[in-house]
């Protein structure tokens, strides 16, 4: 896939130092990837920014104490 050598992958400022954290790229037009760290030449998930934001949203606040 052309646009996957345009994202710009990062970690979860939450990943610890044991790798079993997702990457998210964010910087693609119209399109938010998800990888697993461990397999960065495996498949990656595809989301609409919205559905992300709001998958992102639920998470922290379902996650926050």
């Amino acid at each position: 896939m052309t646009e996957l050598t345009m994202a710009r992958w990062r970690k979860s400022s939450y990943s610890g130092n044991e790798g079993a954290c997702v990457e998210v790229a964010d910087n693609l037009p119209g399109l938010v990837r998800v990888r697993d760290s461990k397999d960065i030449a495996g498949p990656a998930l595809a989301f609409a920014p919205a559905r992300w934001a709001s998958f992102v949203k639920f998470a922290k606040h379902h996650t926050s104490s």
